[in-house]
This record gives C-alpha cells, sequence and structure tokens, in this order.
C-alpha cells in the first residue's frame, strides 16, 4: 500500500487523476478493474448503501474504518476517503484511515452535523478552526506519502473569496490537494484556478448538484488535475435496481442485467 500511495503522489506532479466513486465492495472491484489511477470512496455513497441514511453526519469513524479496510483489501487502486468533518479526533481518523490501507484522506470545514456538500444550507467553522485542523491531519500522518485532501464548503454562505483564502492557508500547512467545494459557476471554477493553481486542484463533478458539468479538458485547462465523480455509479446502480424491482413486481425479470456467470465473476468467484 505504501508503494500505491508514493505512486498516485508522483502522479499527481505529471497527469491528471480521475478518480470515480466507489461505495461498496462491488463498485470497488469493478472501479478497480477498469483501470482508473485512483477511486475515490463517497461519504455519501457509503451513508446510503450501508446506513440506509443521507449523507447528513449519520457515518462514524468506525463505519469508515471498516469500509476502507475491506475495500483495500480487495482491490489495488489508490483509495482516497471521505472523512467528513473528521470525527472526533482528527488525528486519530488519520491514523485509522492510513492503518485501514487508503491512500489519502479528504477532511471538510463543516460545523457538525455535516450536510452533502451539494445540498443548501451548509455552515462552515471558523478560518482559525479550519486551518488547525488540517495542520492536525498533516502532522498525524506516518506515512509522507499519504495524501491530505483539505475541503472547504465555505463558498456557499461566506462567498468565493473566503473560500480561496482558505484554500491558500490549507496548502500553507501542508494539504496535497486542494477542495473548493460547489462552485456555481464555470467562470468560479476558472477563478479558482488562477489562484490556486499551482497547488494539485481537485474538481467534483455531480450531475443535477450546485456545480456545472464542465468537460475535463476545460478543468484541466483551468489548472484543475484532480477530478472526482463521486455519486456516478451509485446514480447508475440506483436506476438499475428501481427498473429490475420495478420488472420483479410487475412480472417476470426483463433480462436486461449480466448473466449469473458473469456476476459471479465479478463478485470474485474463479472462473471455470
Amino acid at each position: 500500500m505504501p508503494a500505491d500511495r508514493a505512486t498516485l503522489r508522483e502522479k499527481l506532479t505529471t497527469q491528471t487523476i480521475i478518480a470515480p466513486g466507489v461505495y461498496d465492495g462491488l463498485s470497488a472491484r469493478l472501479a478497480d478493474s477498469a483501470g482508473f489511477e485512483a477511486l475515490y470512496l463517497s461519504g455519501y455513497g457509503v451513508s446510503a448503501s450501508q446506513l440506509a441514511k443521507p449523507d447528513n453526519g449519520f457515518l462514524t469513524l468506525p463505519d469508515m474504518e471498516a469500509r476502507i479496510q475491506s475495500l483495500c483489501e480487495a482491490i489495488s487502486t489508490p483509495l482516497i476517503a471521505d472523512a467528513d468533518t473528521g470525527f472526533d479526533d482528527i488525528g486519530a481518523t488519520v491514523q485509522a484511515y492510513e492503518k485501514a490501507g487508503a491512500a489519502g484522506i479528504q477532511i471538510e470545514d463543516q460545523q457538525v452535523p455535516k450536510i452533502c456538500g451539494h445540498i443548501p444550507g451548509r455552515e462552515v467553522i471558523s478560518r482559525d478552526e479550519a486551518v488547525a485542523k488540517i495542520a492536525d491531519a498533516v502532522t498525524a500522518r506516518q506515512d509522507n506519502d499519504f495524501l491530505i485532501v483539505a475541503r472547504t464548503d465555505a463558498r456557499e454562505q461566506n462567498g468565493l473569496d473566503e473560500a480561496i483564502e482558505r484554500g491558500r492557508l490549507f496548502a500553507a500547512v501542508g494539504a496535497d490537494i486542494l477542495f473548493i467545494e460547489s462552485p456555481e459557476s464555470e467562470d468560479e471554477f476558472r477563478q479558482i484556478g488562477a489562484a490556486l493553481g499551482d497547488i494539485p486542484l481537485l474538481a467534483n463533478m455531480v450531475e443535477g448538484g450546485r456545480s456545472p458539468l464542465i468537460p475535463r479538458a476545460k478543468l484541466v485547462e483551468m489548472g484543475f488535475s484532480f477530478i472526482i465523480y463521486p455519486v456516478a455509479a451509485m446514480a447508475a446502480s440506483a436506476t438499475a435496481l428501481n427498473a429490475a424491482y420495478q420488472h420483479l413486481l410487475e412480472g417476470e425479470p426483463d433480462g436486461a442485467r449480466v448473466s449469473f456467470q458473469e456476476l459471479s465473476r465479478m463478485v470474485g468467484f474463479p472462473e471455470k
């Protein structure tokens, strides 16, 4: 696992990283086999798939730690894992994620309980508290190749300038990747890239979210080098599940699915 971390850190400086969202064992297996440079464990996805609850502060550190460990035992692609606000002890959370096998951790500056970054009504902690939290995370890690992704949700209620300033300060205390959550226009993405583009920048693409969907080439041109699609696979899965259950309720299965043999291969049965 440390070798994967070092490789991912090096790639951050030389190429664009595309990281799809995963949320359970099957999604992680399929994404792992697809050939991405990194995967992103979405707190939204874990809350929905494991707890059947919205991304509204219900997850605990043990929930995420167990999910990270189970996924990292099954995949070889480096995994960046969402840690919401860092739970009760940021140092303990960083070390738990590191020990569980993640390649990096994402920490945000919302007040508790947090809300999904594309749902209105988010409140953030003070700037000083937010910067101190990232500094503590940097200090706590045991492996210097373990990535600290510093996210701010300040844009919604405190404005873009405050969000950019928090990003600058996060970088100054050692954050490896900056994540300005939910810019509300293409121009705002461009302003973020112009202000912070000398540091690895993350763009969060959520279809139907608060940010516009921007083509990858344009994001790269603006200065973004780490692009995540945290709920794309879960949304596709939910569409398919809804259709499958409706067909079963109404009568016979419609057949629009992988074969049992293919499904068995996907979940890890050896081919006979």
